[in-house]
């Protein structure tokens, strides 16, 4: 049996990979501990691959990762030092734990200021090494609470829960309730600023994974060179520049969870890599011939009509399927407009930083009812944008309806608002030529910089090109017609 059948064999003996599972190399040249070894830690619910010696490690290593190394000091040929060097080389986030029959302080000095995570004195008692593993894995969960943390404190710059008691906000939130404490994939649908990642967060909050790491990626803005190294990672030297191991974003969120945003920019090639993952619960790096598993509950976002993707050929049918397990669908403003005062409330205490019940005065009556009659293309992210404008103008005196921008006020005024066709009253407006609007007014705020632009409506540079072009047909046939 080859190197390679024996590391497939092993990993496909292997149990369902969980957040409480490693990827272990195991590197020594007695043949009754390797087989022990082949038993017992898949027992354990750990992957392993066994190597007699260094130098067929060396070769391993080129072709896979791992999450922990045992390795024994004292082989023919490389020593365990040999080829704990080399890992800490192409793979330094993997855990080294060294194995000796020859204990010394002077072998442990050595082996720790190589990069060694611990040592074990052979012979090796089982609990021994059921120890050092999970020591490893506390230390790699903590790094994943760490990041948890970060994600908390990120999102509780923003809105941080869901607001709203309107009947198409409460079906969202009963719908979220459901499946959160699932590990099954989401498929969340809904325009530009509806606030697709905030219940990606939710439904992060509400699961068991709530302590390991959140990953959110937005697809659009990944350099298509690189997107499939930004999420399965790559191996040093695969492509040019590539000049050390890189954990992908799926290696990241391992635990946890991945959610993509804008999922529908991906390309088919890497669509094909999104749905094998799915299927498998395994992943490949860029330049690795071996697969391994990890453990991510995948969340999907997007603004797209995946249905037309599919008829145009953009978007694969079974990957559909496949993240669609279970569907949220998230309401327009103008859809929840009962909403919108206690929105409006909340966004404008993230603005001027108070806590909520200070803020439930500094806007009048008027000036709500001012914000229920706007059409809202832009969603929650217009209101909050507007809310931060109003904030500014009052200088920290309640808001009036003189405080909100002008285009707010002139419509409920009844003074028809210059529509692109020019002469097109804002009731008889399509909601493609409201969305248009809203996205000409951020382009004309931003002199034109369509970068600057994307990033504020928080989509893709692609998907704002695809906007324009779609609007710019649209007044095509308009003017033909």
């Amino acid at each position: 049996m080859s190197m390679n059948d024996s590391y497939n064999q092993q990993v496909a003996a292997s149990p369902k990979p969980t957040s409480n599972s490693l990827r272990v190399l195991f590197v020594d040249d007695e043949k009754s501990l390797q087989e022990f070894m082949r038993t017992e830690l898949p027992r354990m619910g750990h992957e392993v691959t066994v190597c007699p010696d260094g130098k067929t490690a060396l070769k391993v290593l080129e072709k896979a990762s791992f999450d922990a190394a045992l390795l024994d000091l004292r082989m023919p040929g490389l020593s365990g030092i040999d080829v704990l060097e080399h890992l800490k080389k192409v793979a330094p986030d993997t855990e080294a734990v060294v194995m000796t029959g020859h204990a010394s302080m002077e072998t442990a000095i050595e082996a720790v200021r190589l990069g060694a995570f611990d040592y074990i004195t052979k012979p090796c008692r089982l609990a021994e090494i059921e120890t050092v593993l999970l020591k490893i894995i506390e230390k790699r969960d903590l790094k994943n609470k760490n990041l948890a943390l970060q994600n908390r404190v990120q999102a509780a710059e923003g809105s941080s829960v869901l607001i709203g008691k309107s009947p198409a906000m409460s079906a969202v939130q009963k719908l979220i309730s459901t499946v959160a404490p699932s590990d099954s994939t989401v498929l969340i649908l809904g325009e530009t600023g509806t606030g697709k990642e905030l219940v990606a967060r939710t439904l992060w909050k509400q699961s068991s994974r709530s302590d390991k790491a959140f990953v959110p990626v937005n697809c659009g803005a990944l350099s298509e060179n690189l997107v499939e190294s930004e999420l399965f990672g790559h191996r040093k030297g695969s492509f040019t520049g590539s000049d050390r191991d890189h954990k992908g974003l799926f290696e990241v969120a391992n635990g946890g969870t991945l959610f993509l945003d804008e999922v529908g920019e991906l390309n088919k090639n890497i669509q094909v890599k999104l749905l094998r993952f799915l299927e498998s619960g395994e992943i490949r790096r860029v330049g690795e011939s071996e697969p391994f598993r990890t453990d991510v509950r995948v969340l999907c976002a997007t603004n797209c009509d995946l249905r037309q993707l599919i008829k145009t050929d953009n978007f694969r049918e079974d990957l559909y399927f496949r993240i669609n397990t279970f569907e949220i669908r998230l309401p327009a403003m103008r859809d929840r407009r009962p909403d919108i005062p206690e929105l409006a409330k909340h966004l404008l205490a993230r603005a001027i930083r108070k806590p909520l019940e200070q803020c439930q005065n500094l806007i009048t009556p008027e000036a709500i009812d001012v914000l229920l009659e706007h059409t809202w293309p832009g969603n929650v992210r217009e209101l909050a944008n507007v809310m931060e404008y109003a904030s500014i103008i009052a200088a920290g005196e309640t808001i009036l309806p003189e405080h909100l921008p002008n285009h707010l006020r002139d419509a409920s005024r009844g003074v028809p608002v210059l529509s692109i066709a020019q002469n097109t009253h804002p009731v008889a407006r399509t909601l493609e030529q409201i969305e248009m609007e809203h996205l000409l007014r951020v382009l004309e705020k931003h002199q034109g910089n369509k970068g600057a632009a994307a990033a504020e409506l928080d989509i893709s540079l692609k998907t704002l090109y695809n906007k324009l072009n779609k609007f710019q047909e649209l007044e095509q046939r308009r003017m033909v017609g």
